[in-house]
């Protein structure tokens, strides 16, 4: 296995490449900034210049990765065409490329709530809307696919244990990174991960499952 990650220098994808180096799976990382990235990501990574906005960088940048794990995001700012470029044009270009590639398995990083239009959220120039339009052209593709939904993310991590649920079932609650990008990863060796949305948060009193229990209990 060899992991390709796109949002890899973010909060999330960060700590996405720590794990799968943890894990021993080398990673193709896509930066726009090499000097930026190797002042946050660890020397073993293998860092490929490209930009999820330009497609014709990907296939290049995919080299011989076999595994695909995006947490892009576009930022607040004032440029109402972000969420729609970075959320669904640049995650639609990745799973064009991905597709080309024959690559075995796609993690989708979106957020909850992406099927609720009326979200505060949306007033960041309808982000979530195309968070949802980005995973329905994910399983549309072919791809085996793992959409993983998380709560209000937090830079610290907790001992809290995870909560998993079906699409649309989770409309609230946090999560620390960490545990996303553990999510995230667990998602490619478990066959219960497979081509399924699934919710996540974290709970001080939720009752402590394996990545096996909790991907198995996703409808």
């Amino acid at each position: 296995m060899k992991a390709f990650v796109a949002g890899a220098t973010g909060e999330t994808g960060r700590r996405i490449v720590q794990e799968l180096i943890a894990r021993n799976i080398p990673v193709r990382a896509l930066v726009r900034d090499t000097e930026k990235a190797q002042g946050i990501l660890p020397a073993e990574v293998d860092l490929v210049v490209g930009d999820v906005l330009n497609p014709q960088t990907l296939t290049a940048a995919l080299g011989d990765s076999t595994v695909v794990l995006c947490a892009t995001g576009a930022k607040p700012s004032f440029d109402f065409t972000g969420p729609y470029k970075v959320d669904f044009e640049g995650t639609k270009n990745l799973v064009d490329a991905a597709k080309a590639k024959e690559i075995e398995h796609f993690v989708l990083v979106t957020s909850l709530c992406t099927s609720l239009l009326f979200h505060p959220l949306n007033l960041f120039w309808l982000i979530l809307v195309w968070k949802k339009q980005a995973e329905e052209y994910l399983q549309k593709s072919g791809l085996t696919y793992t959409i993983v939904r998380p709560g209000g993310l937090k830079n610290e991590d907790n001992s809290n244990p995870i909560v998993m649920q079906g699409a649309d079932t989770l409309f609230d609650g946090s999560i620390p990174r960490q545990k996303v990008a553990q999510v995230c990863v667990e998602a490619l060796f478990e066959p219960g991960a497979r081509n399924k949305i699934t919710e996540i948060i974290s709970k001080a009193d939720a009752l402590a499952k394996s990545f096996g229990e909790l991907f198995a209990n996703v409808a």
